[in-house]
């Protein structure tokens, strides 16, 4: 299946990951406002892949935790390379998860849901 995706729930936490063991080869975190977790890691996702589909072995890793009043994402990938650039990947990530316009669309599409949290 190329498709396939695993969701890791966790308490209070959420994984989304190609390959088991998830791994952060490279990452960047930042805090979001409460939301649902699973839709908000599968838009990240989808822009970390985006931005770095061109990266040869390349593959998203995102995590998103509760932590008090906020969310803290943890978002990067494994890397399926001898080499690879480590500081232009990491601020290519860091530019997706700080992009206002990125995050304006990703809590819009994952806004808190009376008894969803998924």
């Amino acid at each position: 299946m190329q498709d396939r995706w695993h969701i890791i729930r966790e308490d209070g936490a959420l994984t989304l990951a190609r390959h088991l063991p998830p791994r952060f080869d490279v990452m960047a975190q930042t805090a979001m406002p409460l939301a649902r977790k699973g839709r908000l890691a599968q838009q990240i996702r989808q822009d970390l892949w985006r931005a770095l589909r061109r990266l040869r072995g390349f593959t998203p890793v995102v995590r998103v935790e509760e932590d008090g009043a906020h969310l803290l994402v943890r978002a990067g990938g494994e890397i399926r390379a001898r080499t690879f650039p480590r500081a232009q990947t990491q601020a290519t990530i860091e530019a997706v998860l700080n992009c206002p316009a990125n995050r304006a669309r990703w809590l819009a599409n994952a806004r808190r849901e009376a008894a969803a949290d998924a």
